[in-house]
């Protein structure tokens, strides 16, 4: 998959797909639909399948402070919609100048004179343009105008829900793992690379290879028994994790930190993906180190007697 970071970067040789447009976060089953759906008419026209999203997104530049926690940043949305068969990924830096570009105008420009879009797949509730004036009534007159294909993708239900990023997050932040997993169609999981911290973990004897979020914590926190897989391994190694900002150091970012049960070795500076398997419990501030010991200590011992029953791969 080719990804192409703004509009600036298309070339000639980009001019000629179909298309869907789209926040894509999580890339749960209903962008896994619209993915597959795309992907017939791709074939039929023997043309790329694009998939259009933005960076930052767009109530991040709006509203910060009321911006949705991202259940996948840009790396995992790669990864994942690489693994669907996307062709290309052109993200969007959303600014000032998209923010009110006007929705002809983006039609036009983006989607007509950039990518030469011949067909476009859209969800059913997607805003676009200044002001969020651009909807599908706007993009059927000028399909009618301009030639190019439209269609819309219904929500898609699962497991009695409907599929949302909203509703994925909501999972999360509650802890329900196991309905997540039903919506997004995988385990929910978090890749990066490793970062050096405070060593405090190993100097309690539970060294822990730890990644940074930037400002961009995903929606869940507490202790969990998860799956890791480093970069250059395709076997997952058992391990438990804490997302949190570690009150009882008066911790301020917030850190995924994984314990590898029965590695030894630097993990500094490699990649490695994160699955999260089961919540073993909330983050808690605790009066000393050595009670925080004492927790971590039953943490792993919970985190072998999950792994003693599931299997890992």
């Amino acid at each position: 998959m080719e990804l192409v970071r703004g509009s600036y970067s298309l070339r000639s040789r980009h001019r000629g797909s179909v298309a869907t447009i789209g926040n894509f976060d999580g890339v749960h089953l209903g962008h896994q639909a619209m993915v597959e759906r795309l992907r017939g008419r791709a074939e039929a026209l023997a043309l790329p399948l694009t998939v259009l999203t933005f960076e930052p997104h767009p109530l991040e530049f709006f509203a910060p402070e009321r911006a949705p926690a991202r259940i996948t940043r840009l790396r995992d949305k790669v990864r994942l919609l690489r693994g669907h068969g996307v062709d290309r990924l052109l993200c969007l830096r959303f600014g000032r100048h998209l923010a009110g570009m006007e929705p002809e105008a983006f039609v036009e420009d983006i989607l007509l004179g950039r990518l030469g879009v011949r067909h476009l797949l859209i969800g059913d509730d997607f805003r676009f343009g200044r002001q969020r004036r651009g909807d599908f009534k706007l993009l059927d007159e000028m399909a009618g105008i301009h030639g190019f294909g439209l269609e819309r993708m219904p929500t898609l239900a699962a497991a009695g829900d409907r599929v949302s990023s909203t509703r994925v997050r909501e999972c999360l932040l509650a802890g329900n793992l196991s309905h997540a997993e039903e919506l997004l169609g995988r385990p929910y999981a978090i890749s990066g690379r490793v970062m050096r911290g405070q060593a405090l973990g190993r100097e309690l004897g539970y060294p822990t290879a730890n990644i940074a979020f930037h400002g961009q914590p995903p929606p869940l926190r507490g202790v969990f028994a998860v799956r890791v897989r480093l970069n250059d391994e395709t076997s997952w190694r058992p391990a438990a994790a804490s997302v949190g900002t570690r009150p009882t150091v008066n911790g301020v970012d917030t850190l995924l930190e994984s314990y590898l049960l029965d590695f030894s070795g630097s993990l500094y500076g490699r990649t490695m993906e994160v699955a999260f398997d089961s919540r073993l419990r909330d983050e808690q501030h605790f009066d000393s180190l050595e009670a925080l010991k004492a927790q971590m200590a039953e943490d792993v011992a919970r985190t072998r007697a999950y792994y003693a029953q599931h299997t890992l791969n």
